[in-house]
């Protein structure tokens, strides 16, 4: 993050403007700033807040020690700020950040929230994401009756084919002008794609982050 990022945090989240609970509190959710994974939620007063504006790395309040925290800090998870932002009535913030080693939850898995009914279960993301977390399941675990699993196991001559009448039907699409196909077909050639990826191993993550770089 560069320093013209960094003041521009500083502009955007005015400390003393936050309304803080009685006990100086104020709720921190955290989101992977890629693919919008919810990855926890902690508690923030003002000089946690400063000092995560002034380090770029997120700083918590713990209730339960009563001081603040630095996360990752003994773990080395070390959370990267990339944007905060605060609601509507001030009492509470977002905050996107790069989480180093992609954990961010004391037991080892991605996101804090990762129970449902009691069971661990990726966090969900964007649509793509959650999409290429199948796509890699079924490279990782296949079976014979699966569309993905009969790509991957084509190879690339397979794979390869399919995104080149993908990407000619995409502008079939595109020249007749129906919003409903045009949605279809591309729909169609990123789901295509997205297995290239993982049968190459490169990671979904790695392509948001060359388009991020493209934007900045």
């Amino acid at each position: 993050m560069s320093s013209n990022d960094s003041r521009s945090l500083h502009y955007a989240i005015p400390t003393e403007e936050i309304r803080y609970d009685e006990r100086g509190l104020v709720p921190a959710i955290v989101q992977d700033y890629l693919d919008g994974t919810v990855l926890m939620m902690a508690w923030m007063n003002q000089e946690s807040l400063k000092k995560t504006l002034e380090t770029e790395e997120t700083w918590f309040w713990s209730r339960s020690r009563q001081e603040l925290w630095h996360k990752g800090a003994t773990s080395g998870h070390i959370q990267k700020v990339q944007s905060i932002r605060y609601d509507c009535d001030s009492d509470a913030v977002l905050i996107g950040v790069e989480q180093l080693g992609d954990v961010a939850c004391h037991t080892g898995e991605r996101s804090c929230f990762h129970q449902i009914e009691g069971k661990i279960a990726p966090p969900p993301g964007d649509t793509l994401s959650q999409l290429f977390q199948i796509i890699c399941d079924r490279r990782d675990n296949p079976t014979e009756s699966s569309y993905t699993c009969k790509l991957l196991a084509g190879g690339d001559n397979k794979i390869l084919k399919k995104i080149g009448e993908e990407t000619a039907e995409v502008v079939m699409a595109f020249k007749d002008d129906e919003a409903d196909a045009i949605a279809g077909e591309v729909a169609d050639l990123l789901y295509h794609t997205l297995v290239a990826l993982a049968h190459h191993q490169v990671d979904l993550k790695s392509v948001y982050r060359k388009l991020q770089e493209r934007r900045q």
